[in-house]
């Protein structure tokens, strides 16, 4: 064979169109779940291409297919839903099952490998674990800029706040507004902010 047939042969290996696919998956699911990254999106929909064109030489069980995808949304949602971990683990399971019967044939070599399964099987998880992981903390971390950043931070009342009155807050003055009347001088909590108006609270002082 040439060295053209050698490179088509050796994708058209069930082992390397796995892994090909598990590569190409992954890589366009960080670059949606990071816009912007490219490179990952670039590999990821290379070897995505890669992995079908072995894969149209194989005999391979769809359903397999199926799972492997289902899994993939499986790992998406948990970033959406916040399920604790639930989506995570049926992804897991997903994306294992469809790996194991993704090539329905009796004969050895147009399987997977054990030695390539497993190990494979483990990368991939722990990085949508990963990836999961870090998405759900940023989610989660307290903004540090704009507005949003302003919640629960203390100011200090200018004026008495009967409905309304002026806040004064890291160097600049703010309308503000309170369901209970603050006196002047008094330190506040910031509830919330709704343009240029705030929604404040007095902070009480311990006994």
């Amino acid at each position: 064979m040439g060295t053209r047939q050698k490179i088509l042969a050796a994708i058209s290996d069930p082992n390397i169109s796995y892994i090909l696919l598990l590569i190409g998956l992954a890589g366009l699911y960080f670059e949606f779940s990071n816009p912007g990254a490219i490179l990952p999106g670039v590999i990821g929909g290379i070897s995505l291409l890669m992995a079908f064109f072995g894969l149209a030489t194989l005999p391979v069980n769809y359903t397999g297919i199926l799972l492997i995808l289902f899994g993939i949304i499986l790992f998406i949602a948990e970033i959406k839903v916040m399920s604790n971990g639930l989506l995570t683990i049926g992804g897991i399971i997903s994306l294992a099952m469809g790996s194991l019967i993704m090539f329905e044939t009796p004969e050895p070599a147009l399987r997977i490998s054990l030695q390539v399964f497993i190990p494979a099987l483990l990368l991939v998880s722990g990085f949508f674990v990963v990836v999961i992981w870090m998405a759900m903390k940023a989610q989660m971390r307290r903004p540090y800029s704009g507005t949003e950043s302003m919640a629960q931070e203390e100011g200090e009342a200018i004026t008495d706040i009967a409905n309304e009155g002026k806040v004064f807050f890291q160097g600049e003055y703010w309308s503000a507004q309170s369901q209970n009347p603050i006196p002047k001088g008094a330190k506040v909590k910031i509830l919330k902010v709704d343009g240029l108006k705030l929604t404040v609270e007095e902070i009480k002082k311990e006994a």
